[in-house]
């Protein structure tokens, strides 16, 4: 099935409603990142709050087994349904939540993963229903602000004191602590390689993150396979990998950023919780 052709059948039913200003494909079917696993993620944008009835309706016409039916929360209503098979996420928002949101991450230059992700949606996603509102809303993302590059950076360069103490934890053998710090220190990798590549940030979790690290034209050499090595490799091995990493991640930013002092910032990251 070609879930793109399918998300318009289905916007089709969205759309005659009068509150729905637009409907957005987003998620891994906009970007052609889909897999057999990969479900619908589709975004309705509202001139005003929708009913239950609102949202209901179409998933009673598509004859569509619900599965999840949140009310409004976080400035969202959300519901999950299956048809066909195919699982569907519908996000509702009112089309005036977006442009603030927007609004904050381009001007404000807001870090937070959520509304990023929101942004991300309208400057990566497929417009399957008012194209004109949507289309200005593209307008709005299409140039990456210079300040939001470089408070993703300064947001992400602090590692953490658990960093300090991975040598501890190897040699302790403290697999669960070790591979939380592992894993933390990556996501940092992660939150200051879209800022140094000027990318909205598409999912909080970092979701494909090879596809993702493939499309960046900022990073460390062969970095796709070697921070995939983390977590197959020897964790002493793994632990060196990472340490380098971040280290040519740093010489990174200062190419881009020369205007941030990284001075204090690798000191911490080299340091190490010495021995008694």
């Amino acid at each position: 099935m070609d879930l793109k052709i399918f998300a318009s059948d289905i916007a089709k039913i969205y759309e005659k409603n009068p509150n729905v200003e637009g409907v957005l494909l987003g998620g891994s079917v906009s970007r052609n990142w889909d897999d057999k696993y990969s479900d619908i993620e589709i975004f309705v944008l509202w001139k005003e709050s929708p009913t239950d009835e609102d949202r209901l309706t179409p998933i009673k016409k598509l004859k569509g087994d619900l599965l999840d039916f949140h009310p409004y929360e976080d400035e969202e209503w959300s519901e999950t349904y299956i048809t066909k098979g195919v699982k569907l996420e519908i996000s509702n928002f009112l089309t005036d939540t977006i442009n603030k949101m927007i609004k904050d991450v381009i001007l404000s230059f807001d870090t937070d993963l959520d509304k990023q992700c929101i942004v991300a949606t309208v400057y990566y996603g497929v417009p399957l229903s008012g194209d004109k509102l949507i289309k200005t809303m593209k307008e709005k993302v299409s140039n990456y602000p210079n300040d939001l590059s470089i408070a993703m950076i300064k947001e992400n360069i602090h590692l953490g004191n658990r960093w300090n103490n991975r040598e501890a934890l190897l040699n302790r053998k403290d697999w669960l602590m070790l591979y939380k710090v592992m894993v933390a220190v990556q996501t940092n990798i992660m939150g200051m390689l879209f800022g140094l590549n000027r990318l909205y940030v598409h999912h909080p979790a970092f979701k494909w993150q090879k596809q993702t690290l493939e499309s960046m034209a900022i990073t460390p050499e062969n970095i796709v396979n070697r921070l995939d090595s983390i977590f197959m490799h020897n964790p002493t091995l793994s632990i060196r990998e990472l340490e380098i990493i971040i280290q040519e991640v740093y010489e990174l930013i200062k190419q881009e950023h020369p205007q941030i002092d990284l001075s204090s910032v690798i000191d911490q990251s080299l340091f190490l919780r010495p021995k008694i």
